[in-house]
């Protein structure tokens, strides 16, 4: 089964997922783990998104954007100059600049 979007929609469209994934600095865990428990830096309603989760390992940081018209609303939060400063704080902590995992297969067992 491939359902690259969620099938509850909404008047802005069905939800879809995307990922950003970022490569941690080793030892950086923990600093990454005290940012994400600060909550995010912008309002993630206003920005348009229905669901926003941060997953850590040893050496990864996965951000999973969760909205309809998904790209958009990530592209619009990357290019709005006040919400993206914010992302400075994950500078110090990054091996390389994140990259974005588009989704490929979703599977719900409320709907299948």
């Amino acid at each position: 089964m491939t359902d690259r979007t969620d099938e509850t929609e909404n008047e802005r469209g069905p939800n879809q997922r995307v990922a950003v994934v970022a490569s941690l600095r080793p030892g950086s865990r923990d600093e990454a783990a005290q940012l994400v428990a600060k909550g995010p830096p912008y309002d993630l309603r206003d920005a348009g998104f229905e669901r926003h989760s941060v997953f850590l390992a040893a050496e990864t940081a996965v951000f999973l954007f969760e909205g309809p018209g998904i790209e958009g609303l990530t592209r619009d939060l990357v290019n709005d100059p006040a919400r993206s400063a914010a992302f400075s704080a994950w500078g110090p902590l990054l091996d390389q600049a994140p990259t974005v995992a588009r989704e490929e297969f979703y599977w719900d067992g409320a709907t299948g």
